[in-house]
C-alpha cells in the first residue's frame, strides 16, 4: 500500500509557475509526504511531494499528465487536493491548486506546521486526514446478518469511526452501508473500521456516502 512505500530520493524540483503577486503571498515549503493521484482518464498512481505552497505543489510521480490536465490527489496528512498541471518536471509535474479560500488558509497553516516541525525536530505524523460527512447516518451489517444503525464520527480514505451499540468481534469483516471493512477497535459505544480498499480519492469529500 502507498502508506508503506519507502521514501524516495527524487531530484530537486522547480516550483510551480505562479505570478509575481502569488510569489509574494505564498512561501514554498520543502515537504516530503506520500500520496496518490488520479489523472483525467481515472488511472491512479503513487506520488511524493517535493515542495508545496497554498497555491501549488510539485510532485515526484511515475506518470505525468498533459499541460492543462486536471489532477486530483490525496496527500497523507493534508487530504484531498486538486489542480491543473502547469509544468512537467524530469520525474514528475507541478500543479497550480484550485480550492476555496477557507481550505487554502487551512493548507497555509498546515504547511507552516510542517516547516516548524522540521526546524524543531518534532516527530512525523502519518495519519490520514479525517472528515465528517454531511450524511452521518448509516447501517453496519455484522457477519451473522444482524444490522445496527450507526452514526459516523469521522471518515478517512482508510477507515471510519462510528457511534453504535453493535459489538462485533475484533477482526470481523463487516459492511458499513455498501462499504466492506475490518473491525479494528471496539469501544463501549463505538467501533472503528478499516476499509478493505482505500476510498476513491475523487469521491473523498463531505458528500461521501458509505
Amino acid at each position: 500500500m502507498i502508506k508503506n512505500m519507502a521514501v524516495l530520493n527524487p531530484p530537486p524540483s522547480s516550483a510551480p509557475m505562479v505570478n509575481s503577486r502569488e510569489r509574494r503571498r505564498y512561501q514554498r515549503v520543502k515537504v516530503t509526504l506520500l500520496g496518490r493521484y488520479m489523472l483525467e482518464d481515472r488511472r491512479e498512481f503513487p506520488c511524493q511531494t517535493l515542495d508545496m505552497s497554498p497555491g501549488g505543489v510539485a510532485l515526484f510521480a511515475p506518470e505525468r499528465p498533459k499541460i492543462g490536465e486536471r489532477v486530483v490527489a490525496y496527500i497523507d496528512e493534508l487530504g484531498r487536493i486538486e489542480g491543473v498541471c502547469i509544468r512537467l518536471l524530469p520525474n514528475g509535474f507541478a500543479l497550480t491548486l484550485t480550492m476555496p479560500r477557507a481550505k487554502r488558509e487551512k493548507l497555509a497553516d498546515q504547511l507552516t506546521w510542517f516547516a516548524n516541525r522540521a526546524v524543531l525536530g518534532l516527530p512525523e505524523d502519518r495519519r490520514h486526514e479525517r472528515i465528517v460527512p454531511r450524511n452521518a447516518r448509516s447501517v453496519v451489517k455484522l457477519p451473522d446478518g444482524t444490522e445496527f444503525p450507526v452514526k459516523i464520527i469521522d471518515v478517512s480514505v482508510s477507515g471510519t469511526a462510528m457511534q453504535t451499540t453493535a459489538k462485533p468481534k475484533m477482526g470481523a469483516i463487516v459492511m458499513v452501508g455498501s462499504t466492506q471493512g475490518r473491525v479494528v477497535r471496539v469501544g463501549a459505544e463505538s467501533i472503528a473500521i478499516e476499509f478493505l480498499r482505500l476510498w476513491p480519492i475523487d469521491r473523498f469529500d463531505e458528500n461521501l456516502v458509505l
